[in-house]
């Protein structure tokens, strides 16, 4: 192993140019040349490679998004499409890739390995939703964006004695809700993993109305439904008035928290030791606070589970 590169892969997520900073500075560290693909997996056929230095990283850590920039590219499914990929990183003599992204990224990364080009993937997306590991690169800031979101909205709320709904991310997973409504102690939180009842919600809000109590917050992952059907739908049922927001996008942005940047960095330099060692098709991941290697395919073939305990606490809490 002389020379690897690294890409960032789907949606972005804070914390992404940490990893690559630590991927590049541990690569160099150990020896090893170090280029970047710019626009993920489209990026290595159209030949979009950059030598990284020590410098070219320097001043990232902080920063949201990635500095490699990311693209959905469908088209990889395609086996010849992989082959050709792997024509172009042999010609520019590169080893081994490092794939920063989420389950999508992931299958890209197992299927060039499997035709015998060694992979290590970096989980990296707020969803927080790959199995394998406990925590992935982003979630922690997005959550927190999410939080601090709620937080002035409830201000709102309270002020004008209205309900609101908010709407963030999480199309199969809902992770960010759930631990949201508890950080920001939501009335109610509907995630993709617990079936949905609409009568049961009315119930909770008329119970909270009967106490006594003017306002309240529910978040709603949009893999359930969006925010204003269910508004819709509070109102058709009970002439229940909601305000509806959409955090969208800005979810994804913004400045890694420490704990998004100290991950990222652990996960950036322990993929780089699983190259040294000859390790592929594996991807990094975290577990009871130590560092962890599993199959890629498992980010793919397993189920990500939402924690339930955690579910049935705020519904616990928010009576």
């Amino acid at each position: 192993m002389k020379k690897i590169a690294v890409l960032t892969s789907g949606g972005d997520a804070p914390g992404m140019n940490a990893a690559i900073r630590a991927v590049v500075r541990k690569a160099i560290y150990e020896g090893l040349d170090v280029v970047g693909v710019e626009h993920g997996y489209q990026g290595i056929l159209e030949e979009r490679f950059q030598p990284m230095t020590l410098g070219s990283v320097g001043d990232i850590i902080q920063r949201g998004g990635t500095m490699l920039y990311s693209a959905r590219y469908p088209q990889f499914k395609e086996d010849d499409v992989q082959q050709q990929a792997i024509a172009n990183l042999k010609k520019h003599g590169i080893d081994g890739l490092v794939v920063i992204g989420g389950d999508g990224s992931y299958r890209g990364a197992m299927s060039l390995t499997e035709k015998g080009f060694p992979c290590v993937g970096i989980p990296g997306t707020i969803d927080n939703d790959i199995p394998g590991t406990e925590y992935t690169i982003g979630f922690d800031t997005a959550l927190n964006t999410v939080m601090y979101s709620i937080d002035r909205i409830r201000d709102t709320a309270t002020s004008h004695e209205n309900s609101f709904i908010v709407e963030v991310m999480g199309r199969d997973a809902g992770d960010l809700a759930l631990w949201a409504g508890v950080a920001a102690g939501a009335e109610a939180v509907i995630i993709p993993e617990v079936d949905f009842n609409i009568d049961r919600l009315i119930q909770r809000l008329t119970k909270s109305s009967m106490r006594g109590k003017k306002h309240s917050i529910m978040i709603v992952a949009e893999g359930v439904m969006s925010g204003h059907e269910l508004a819709k739908q509070l109102k058709e049922k009970a002439q229940i008035e909601t305000r509806v927001s959409v955090l969208g996008h800005m979810q994804r942005g913004g400045s890694p928290t420490a704990r998004d940047r100290v991950l990222a960095s652990r996960f950036g330099g322990r993929a780089v030791e699983l190259l040294i060692e000859g390790k592929s098709g594996v991807a990094v991941g975290i577990r009871n606070h130590l560092l962890v290697d599993y199959q890629l395919s498992e980010a793919y073939e397993g189920k990500h589970e939402a924690d339930i305990s955690l579910y049935a606490l705020t519904e616990q809490l928010s009576i």
